[in-house]
């Protein structure tokens, strides 16, 4: 009896242990900046498609959620600090990221009409109910992918493989996104992976703030659908409607201002001018410290 029992707890021992080891790996796996990115992006993924059509103020409630899921997975799963979600000079950074976004949209659609490209008269549309519906909605957008792609995505490739590799990799993943948009082409991912993808993450390597992101990012959309110009190739209800007269290359055609090339240039400049500035204050992860 002595010698089967200490047998069994033997092989017992051993099956705990092997059970101990796996778990072990498996915990590893999902702490390593690719298992939380995708246990977060998955989440807020999920969140997002739940709740960003809904009527009313629900994609906001959702966005909520998705900034509670976003802080569990990084404090809980990552182990990591959220600065980057910190409330302290949360609203001074959404208003500088929405100021860049409103003047990046303003001058663009200036530029077109400029050169003929666009005609804009009142839609004669509810003034409050328009306004209310495109803010619920495009502030659902924003936030939730902005804490996919830059929160979650490019933090995570940034420990894997430093600060540049991570920013054009969740570039052109973002344009790519975009290709199920309707009317997407090849030339619509590249456009978005420019000045939408590579600025956006600029953005927050520069500023390591997500507020400002969103702000930049709510901005952008906000004025396209309110413009009446198609927000990537979705036809919103806006203030106005915009007539489009001329190239497609000039005026983005029925996909929206997004594939204009007047965007796209204003875009990389204002990328390129964004990653000086974090490499500059040190804001740049190189690849060898991505190791550790």
């Amino acid at each position: 009896m002595g010698t089967i029992a200490t047998a069994q707890h033997d092989a017992g021992s051993g099956l705990e242990k092997n059970h101990d080891g796996r778990g072990g790996r498996f915990r590893r796996m999902v702490r390593s900046p690719l298992g939380w990115m995708v246990t977060g992006i998955v989440g807020v993924g999920l969140v997002s498609d739940l709740t960003a059509t809904a009527p009313g103020p629900v994609p906001v409630l959702g966005a909520a959620v998705a900034l509670a899921f976003y802080w569990m997975v990084m404090r809980r799963v990552a182990r990591r600090s959220t600065s980057e979600i910190a409330r302290r000079g949360a609203g001074r950074e959404a208003l500088l990221g929405a100021g860049a976004g409103l003047g990046f949209i303003l001058v663009s659609a200036l530029l077109i009409t400029t050169f003929g490209g666009y005609s804009f008269s009142w839609a004669g549309n509810g003034f409050l109910s328009v306004v209310w519906s495109a803010v619920m909605v495009q502030m659902g957008a924003a936030v939730t992918e902005e804490l996919m792609f830059r929160g979650l995505a490019l933090q995570a490739l940034e420990q894997r493989w430093g600060s540049r590799v991570s920013l054009v990799a969740t570039g052109l993943f973002f344009g790519v996104a975009h290709l199920a948009a309707p009317g997407a082409s090849v030339w619509s991912a590249l456009a978005i992976a420019l000045e939408a993808g590579i600025m956006l993450g600029a953005a927050f390597l520069w500023r390591r703030s997500i507020w400002f992101v969103v702000g930049l990012h709510f901005a952008w959309n906000l004025a396209e659908q309110l413009l009446g110009i198609p927000v990537s190739g979705h036809a919103l209800g806006g203030l106005f409607t915009v007539d489009v007269h001329g190239p497609a290359l000039l005026t983005g055609g029925g996909f929206g201002l997004e594939t204009s090339i007047v965007p796209v240039v204003i875009g990389v400049l204002l990328a390129v001018r964004m990653f000086v500035l974090a490499r500059r204050s040190g804001g740049l992860l190189p690849r060898r410290r991505a190791r550790h």
